[in-house]
């Protein structure tokens, strides 16, 4: 069953998405290889990401499995907000942790991103992870059919975008119906997909 977790246990989802993507292409080229307080920072990263999203009141979905949380996606909504004040204040401590090379590579890599963002409000699935324990059984999918219900109950959204650095995982976005908006070489041995998947309910082509 997929629930939204909570803001008092952020912490869980934080968990499961720094099991998730530990060796997450974008992990390693924003914060560097393994080792050397390598987790430390992986998790002051996702840290970051997701109390990003409880601090705009955004949704973190996620599924349990024997009171553990096994699998988590975490959602920006769709339309303009204005970004609470604490969030800048935290952006700033959390670049000030993981350096300015860091923070360079990252933006740099935003900026790539947001060639291909799509005008139309919408909802963008930031991260989807499911620990490595319970891979293969189908979680992530059950998230993104939660995803996609979301946007379909929504009349202010259009769709869901999203973007992967995996390469094996654009096959499998495709199934779900996800089409490619754009593609990009960030370096050698590093690209990224762009993908939207329209609402059927909500009309309109792109």
């Amino acid at each position: 069953m997929v629930t939204e977790l909570p803001p008092d246990r952020a912490d869980e989802a934080v968990a499961v998405l720094c099991d998730a993507f530990h060796q997450y292409p974008v992990m390693r080229h924003v914060i560097g290889p393994a080792g050397g307080g390598y987790d430390s920072r992986l998790n002051t990263l996702v840290g970051f990401f997701v109390a990003a999203r409880i601090l705009r009141k955004e949704p973190i979905l996620a599924i349990e499995d024997a009171d553990q949380v096994a699998a988590v996606a975490i959602l920006t909504s769709p339309g303009d907000r204005e970004a609470p004040a604490e969030l800048s204040g935290l952006r700033e401590k959390v670049w000030h942790e993981l350096g300015a090379p860091a923070r360079q590579r990252y933006e740099a890599l935003g900026r790539i991103w947001q060639q291909f963002a799509i005008p139309e409000p919408h909802y963008h699935l930031n991260m989807i992870g499911v620990r490595r324990l319970h891979a293969g059984r189908g979680l992530g999918g059950r998230l993104l059919d939660a995803v996609h219900e979301l946007s379909g109950s929504e009349p202010g959204s259009s769709g869901v975008s999203l973007t992967t650095e995996d390469p094996s995982n654009v096959a499998l976005y495709e199934r779900f119906g996800y089409e490619i908006v754009g593609h990009a070489k960030v370096t050698d041995g590093f690209e990224t997909w762009a993908f939207f998947r329209r609402d059927p309910s909500s009309g309109g082509h792109e």
